[in-house]
């Protein structure tokens, strides 16, 4: 009886047959960090954005608006969750670095005219150089993240926003001071003014928003993950898990903690930039420790470390005064008053996520879409 030897297939044949009846075994690293990665995320992705763009045809302009900065706040959420998720640098300054890009772009692409400063410029310089600003006051806090952690660091970062409150609160030549406040940028791209009370192209003030706002969405999502799953996010998680065990196998901390707040304080800049621009009138009081807490609310009632766990973090809080309005019908008027509903609810979301759920909604999608993969069977 004679041998045949035969050679190794092909990467081409196994690609061709070797794979076909498993189409969802991955032979590489480069297949495992592929930005949809699956058949099914790449068709529920698609299906998402379509769908978002249906919506502002279904809703009306104030729940649109609702939406609108919830979109925005999601970029933020992003930004924080690079920091704090990813490399974990718990980081309670977000609030100061939203200002810095809020007040970034007001002053670039305010009125000149106005009584505060402002320089007219597009949207297209004002934007990024709210993010590049805030990126730079975002690298002034890396070196003391080489030195301090967990609870120092936070207490460091806390500190930026009583600083930051009292610097806006006294520069009135640009934030005009407190209970006064200043417009902010003007909304216009492209020759398109997304501020115009009548319809452009026969698109509402709040559906023009509404898909401005989905597009910047869109853009800092896939940049925000395509970071998580680059080296630089694998150093991240590596800081994270253990600091002194990712210098042992060469990773720079000074280099990666420096990027983490950098990067994390360029999309709060863009976000603070963003936001204020489309609410129209801010003052210095925004930017509170109240403000910071929020967003720290949205990581982790959305998920820590997830992408999509962020954007539904900031999409359920921008959509929590109107829970608490609904709620507040059917508690005593005499009892509690609608921000102290609101305030109740906060605390106790973050606590019962932290308790119950600790990965958050994106935790509770992950254990749906497991059940129904895995249906009938319990495993």
């Amino acid at each position: 009886m004679s041998t045949v030897l035969r050679s190794a297939p092909s990467k081409q044949a196994r690609k061709s047959t070797g794979l076909r009846g498993r189409p969802l075994l991955r032979t590489s690293y480069d297949q495992d960090l592929t930005l949809a990665n699956t058949p099914a995320k790449r068709r529920g992705v698609i299906g998402i954005v379509i769908a978002s763009f249906l919506v502002p045809f279904l809703l009306t302009d104030d729940l649109l608006q609702v939406l609108t900065l919830g979109m925005i706040s999601a970029v933020g959420a992003i930004g924080l969750n690079l920091v704090t998720g990813y490399a974990g640098q718990v980081s309670l300054g977000h609030a100061f670095f939203i200002g810095v890009g809020a007040y970034t772009g007001a002053v670039l692409g305010g009125d000149p005219d106005s009584a505060v400063l402002g320089y007219g410029l597009p949207m297209w310089i004002w934007l990024p150089a709210g993010g590049i600003v805030a990126a730079l006051a975002g690298l002034l806090v890396g070196p003391l993240a080489v030195r301090l952690r967990g609870l120092y660091l936070a207490i460091v970062t806390l500190g930026l926003v009583f600083l930051g409150d009292h610097i806006f609160r006294e520069a009135r030549n640009i934030t005009g001071g407190p209970g006064v406040g200043r417009r902010g940028a003007e909304l216009e791209l492209f020759g398109i003014d997304f501020s115009a009370m009548e319809p452009i192209a026969g698109v509402s003030r709040g559906q023009a928003q509404f898909f401005l706002a989905l597009v910047f969405l869109i853009i800092f999502a896939i940049l925000g993950r395509n970071i998580a799953r680059s080296g630089v996010g694998r150093a991240f998680g590596a800081v994270r898990d253990r600091d002194v065990a990712a210098a042992v196998i060469g990773v720079d901390l000074t280099k990666y903690k420096m990027m983490a707040f950098a990067m994390s304080s360029f999309f709060a800049g863009v976000t603070g930039a963003l936001y204020y621009a489309v609410i129209g009138v801010f003052e210095p009081g925004a930017f509170s420790l109240l403000l910071s807490i929020q967003y720290l609310a949205m990581v982790l009632i959305g998920g820590v470390a997830t992408i999509s766990g962020s954007i539904m973090g900031a999409l359920f809080i921008a959509l929590l005064p109107r829970i608490s309005q609904f709620i507040a019908h059917y508690v005593p008027g005499e009892l509690l008053t609608v921000f102290q509903l609101e305030a109740i609810l906060y605390g106790l979301l973050i606590m019962g996520f932290l308790i119950f759920e600790p990965r958050g909604l994106f935790g509770i999608w992950t254990r749906i879409r497991n059940y129904w993969k895995g249906w009938p069977f319990s495993y």
